[in-house]
């Protein structure tokens, strides 16, 4: 905490921009009605947080979001989501209001707070506040909020019975690498995929998948080979994606950033998806139709196992 000690009082504000404050006291026991959260540099009961009707997350989504799974009261690849964040930041030249300390400490303490021992941080970073205009404004201070959720991630059911998904078109913007609360395309698959009983939608753009609405796509093809979409503007660079990837060529898989077909993906071995929230699921149905045997798969089961392990270790 030697950032936060070395302000006086406590909290921080930016330097020379003076303005998103970053911590102050967590309320007393006494005052905790339910889950704590953060509100621009207060941690409040939920009942009790507000943001302004004139946020610009609220008009026009001009905020960007990461998701942290907590495993064993611990942050999991927590580095590797303030990086993308940094990246998601900059791309919408919007500085960082909060260092990365105190974001980890934020993290932290609401982490402790709540008691959330499997569960997820939910942290959103908006433009801030001004009445409404499309351009940029010059002095918005930038809004800071961050939440828990607690679920099992290890225990999850899918894990051992494997997800059904469907296909459906990708209907979202071009700078989906950004990762942007701007995700209308996203609820609205995702709400497509439970009115068909699925648990996911893989979005299609010129016959070839991009991702699921909130995770990352991967197939073992036919000839044994991993594939999932090489990054660029039309995809989110997936932190736990990334993790997959390395751990496949640990496992001396061959793995290809390759796009592949929803008949690629009919015909393939494994199916599997990857996100924060949870770790690696196989799976065993597109739109429908089984993929392999109808069962999950060893490769998504092994990564599963194997990803777990290293969070544990974090």
């Amino acid at each position: 905490m030697a950032w936060k000690e070395s302000c006086a009082g406590d909290t921080l504000r930016l330097a020379e921009r003076g303005a998103t404050q970053v911590s102050r006291s967590l309320p007393s026991v006494s005052r905790q009605m339910s889950r704590i959260v953060y509100v621009n540099g207060d941690y409040l009961p939920e009942e009790e947080a507000k943001v302004s009707i004139f946020d610009r997350a609220f008009l026009f989504g001009d905020a960007v979001y990461e998701v942290t799974a907590v495993l064993g009261g611990r942050l999991v690849d927590f580095d590797a989501h303030l990086a993308r964040l940094d990246r998601s930041l900059a791309e919408i030249s919007l500085p960082l209001p909060v260092p990365h300390a105190g974001l980890r400490e934020i993290h932290d303490a609401l982490t402790a707070e709540n008691k959330v021992d499997e569960g997820v941080v939910y942290l959103q970073i908006t433009r801030g506040a001004a009445d409404r205009d499309f351009v940029y404004p010059e002095q918005a201070v930038p809004t800071v909020v961050a939440f828990t959720q607690t679920r099992p991630l290890i225990d999850s059911p899918y894990a051992k019975t494997g997800i059904k998904i469907v296909t459906i078109p990708d209907l979202r913007w071009k700078r989906r690498d950004i990762k942007s609360t701007s995700m209308l395309g996203q609820a609205m698959g995702k709400q497509a995929a439970k009115r068909q009983g699925a648990y996911e939608a893989w979005m299609v753009e010129d016959g070839f998948v991009t991702e699921g609405t909130s995770s990352s796509a991967f197939i073992l093809d036919a000839d044994g080979v991993l594939r999932t979409q090489p990054l660029g503007n039309h995809i989110l660079p997936g932190v736990t994606r990334r993790a997959i990837l390395r751990l496949a060529s640990q496992e001396n898989l061959r793995v290809e950033e390759r796009p592949f077909t929803v008949e690629d993906a009919y015909h393939a071995r494994e199916a599997l998806l990857t996100a924060a929230s949870a770790f690696v699921l196989p799976i065993i149905e597109i739109d429908g139709r089984p993929i392999g045997d109808g069962l999950p798969g060893p490769v998504a089961r092994t990564f599963r196992a194997h990803y777990i392990a290293e969070a544990r270790k974090s």
